[in-house]
């Protein structure tokens, strides 16, 4: 296996992992090298090692068992809906990402307790906002905020469908921190952690879109232009 820059982002672990599990380099049912090994052959930190796993988990390619280790669930290419996403254009995928945290959201409103909105509290102070000089940081810890929102909702299937398009998600916030879309800031982020709060699905989904629609209209703009 060929090592990977230092200062890629996960996703690229992710791609070097899927590229070995899609060669059969382990058949299905064979466990993967321990977290050490792993970061060893990449030369990755075995935090990026950990989330690279986490994601290949959820795009149904490895198992995780407590205690025993990782095993490899399918040698089949499950990407395909994760490539298509990626080539569409930034509206189609940021209506997508809307769908997703709309939902997340009013299920979160919800089914909320007091420790979810103290963690959602607690991921946002350590989002901070974007001064520009740490891009992937940034990335990584507003991704860990909008991923709080949807843990909150305790729905399984749309926990797995959020880390599943991870890196498109990841890569939607990484259009904001250029100059032509508007980077949501921290009161704009605040207001849907306040809303979840209230136990208001109808408010949690009006503070999502409130968020979003300067995007949303900066595209507007842009595809008249």
């Amino acid at each position: 296996m060929r090592t990977i820059s230092k200062t890629s982002l996960a996703d690229t672990a992710v791609q070097a992992i899927r590229a070995e599990i899609l060669s059969c380099r382990w058949a299905v049912g064979e466990k993967l090298p321990n977290e050490a090994t792993l970061s060893a052959m990449l030369s990755v930190s075995r935090g990026t090692v950990r989330e690279a796993v986490r994601v290949l988990a959820s795009q149904g390619y490895l198992e995780t068992r407590q205690g025993s280790g990782t095993y490899v669930l399918s040698v089949a290419d499950a990407a395909g809906p994760l490539v298509m996403a990626r080539r569409a254009g930034l509206r189609d995928q940021f209506e997508t990402r809307l769908a997703l945290d709309t939902q997340a959201a009013r299920l979160a409103a919800a089914r909320h307790d007091a420790a979810d909105i103290a963690n959602l509290r607690a991921l946002l102070a350590a989002r901070g906002p974007s001064d520009g000089a740490d891009r992937s940081g940034f990335i990584a810890r507003d991704l860990a905020f909008h991923r709080g929102v949807v843990a909150a909702s305790r729905n399984a299937v749309l926990i797995g469908m959020y880390d599943f398009f991870s890196t498109l998600i990841a890569e939607t916030i990484e259009a904001t921190l250029g100059a032509e879309l508007p980077e949501p800031d921290t009161a704009a982020h605040a207001a849907i952690i306040d809303a979840i709060a209230t136990g208001s699905p109808d408010a949690a989904d009006a503070a999502v879109r409130a968020l979003t629609a300067p995007i949303l209209s900066a595209l507007d703009r842009m595809l008249l232009s």
